[in-house]
């Protein structure tokens, strides 16, 4: 249901087992993985009326403010054309509008790539901070798009995740300040 925007291992994270029976669907258990109890009861639902409302839910985006809509398109954008991240040994993570920063959106990448933290190879986690306006999203979105494909993301960006060590392994130096 929730993981925190680092990680789940930093700040926590809340899981739930959605699963159909006859005509239910049922939400539990639950699990915090830094808690032995949650606290919370299985939840039923009408299975017709919960497969009406995830497509309700899933077309209605009222609640996006501008910079949110531009990273929602942005990500489905990038994600599309993976060929200049392939040429650089990236991997999109994603791309994120936080409601305290309305006219900015993070665009996060990993170097080389999310199999690299799995087979316990050097990685780095880049995030790169994108001003957006009010402006037509898809425009904006246009104008981002030829912009971040034409040269090396990493350039820049900014190493926010990894290690000290998997920097200096890679070539990139590690930020100041932040905790090895």
């Amino acid at each position: 249901m929730a993981e925190a925007t680092c990680t789940e291992g930093c700040c926590g994270a809340l899981y739930v087992t959605i699963r159909r029976d006859g005509d239910q669907v049922i939400w539990g258990p639950w699990r915090n993985p830094d808690e032995d109890e949650v606290g919370l009861p299985e939840f039923r639902f009408d299975a017709q009326q919960y497969q009406a409302e995830v497509e309700r839910a899933t077309l209605d985006r009222s609640w996006e403010w501008p910079a949110r809509t531009v990273a929602r398109l942005l990500e489905e954008q990038l994600r599309q054309c993976t060929a200049w991240l392939e040429r650089w040994e990236c991997e999109l993570g994603s791309v994120s509008a936080w409601l305290w920063e309305p006219s900015q959106i993070n665009l996060f990448l990993f170097h080389p790539g999310r199999d690299a933290i799995k087979d316990g190879r050097p990685w780095l986690q880049f995030q790169m901070t994108l001003d957006v306006s009010g402006d037509d999203p898809a425009a904006q979105v246009a104008e981002l798009v030829a912009e971040l494909t034409a040269f090396d993301p990493r350039a820049a960006a900014d190493v926010c995740g990894g290690s000290k060590e998997f920097a200096r392994q890679l070539g990139y130096p590690w930020p100041p300040g932040r905790r090895p």
